[in-house]
């Protein structure tokens, strides 16, 4: 891409990202989320490749719908309370309608399909950037409007998206594709608990941007994008590769790392809501994304499949690691020591 339209585009990016999570207004933070829109599609589409532009079609179709239909429930809402405040959401029909409009934006089940087409089309930088930063903005409205949201469609979405997040997510041999179903059944922990604490909802998506970030970084910096590339990886980056292993389980939410503090707390404020059932049916619905995240973990640093593989292994060894991964990937697996002081910060 050409320096000065990378440069335009990342400045809407950040523009539209910070006009949506700092505007009281419906209108404004329509904006936003359109200059997002606007900015994004030419880094999904800048290789060329008829994959990449079905998912730049894909994503603005997708988005125009989902943008459409905030402004359409903003209207509603104004019309019958006469506030185009963010906060003052009032009416029925129109939090009905934002809310399916959100989660259309975030790729929330049931309309979470074109979600791993867009990721599976896009390089792994723009991956990473509608993994983390594009889902920023619509978080940010469903915090401001989550005392008028509806409990039990939001359960529903979040229950839908960690089952299918987790089921889809077993078969998938792109590593783009086995992604973005975590980030769905992520989605889905997340927007469980945002009625009930919106703090921790916005913790729990802060740590999956650093481990996200990690792990996006970590297979570009080795240039991997499937299973079968995933295999041979340790002869290009070996100590990157078990560094991505620690990522991964630390992203599945095993005990010993970070990922762990988001789903514990989860449960805990799950049973003090007195919703044991629906914290005990998502907890098990993690099981299905722990394969997975095994499953990768076991084909990156463990040993290698017993199968003979086509594809020559890397001679060349790159010693020139972005340091901001070393830094990505210590936060990932360190910060569960200092769970009490970012307990106390929320």
């Amino acid at each position: 891409m050409n320096p000065y339209a990378k440069l335009i585009t990342l400045t809407s990016l950040a523009l539209g990202t910070t006009l949506t999570i700092s505007s009281n207004h419906w209108a404004m933070a329509w904006t936003g989320l359109e200059i997002n829109t606007i900015a994004i599609i030419p880094m999904i589409s800048k290789s060329h490749h008829p994959r990449a532009i079905e998912a730049a079609v894909k994503y603005f179709l997708v988005q125009a719908a989902a943008s459409a239909s905030i402004l359409f429930s903003s209207l509603i809402n104004a019309w019958s309370c006469g506030q185009w405040d963010i906060t003052q959401l009032t009416n029925p029909v129109s939090c009905l309608l934002l809310t399916t409009a959100i989660a259309m934006k975030l790729g929330l089940a049931p309309f979470h399909f074109w979600f791993p087409e867009v990721l599976q089309g896009s390089s792994l930088t723009t991956s990473l950037l509608l993994s983390t930063v594009m889902k920023f903005p619509p978080i940010t409205i469903l915090l401001l409007t989550s005392n008028s949201l509806n409990p039990p469609l939001l359960t529903f979405m979040a229950i839908s998206s960690a089952a299918l997040g987790g089921w889809m997510g077993l078969n998938q041999t792109q590593i783009r594709k086995v992604l973005a179903f975590s980030s769905i059944s992520h989605l889905g922990w997340m927007t469980i608990i945002i009625i009930y604490a919106p703090k921790l909802t916005l913790l729990t998506f802060l740590l999956y941007t650093v481990m996200t970030s990690a792990i996006f970084l970590s297979l570009n910096e080795s240039n991997t994008t499937k299973l079968s590339t995933l295999m041979t990886s340790w002869t290009k980056t070996p100590t990157l590769n078990a560094t991505l292993m620690l990522t991964l389980l630390s992203l599945a939410g095993l005990p010993p790392f970070a990922g762990f503090l988001p789903k514990w707390l989860i449960i805990q404020e799950l049973t003090k809501q007195e919703l044991t059932p629906t914290a005990l049916t998502i907890a098990l619905l993690s099981l299905l994304s722990l394969f997975f995240y095994l499953r990768l973990t076991y084909f990156s640093s463990i040993t290698l499949p017993p199968n003979s593989t086509n594809q020559m292994k890397h001679w060349y060894i790159n010693k020139n690691t972005s340091p901001l991964i070393a830094v990505l990937t210590s936060l990932s697996t360190l910060l569960l020591p200092l769970s009490p002081l970012i307990l106390s910060t929320i």
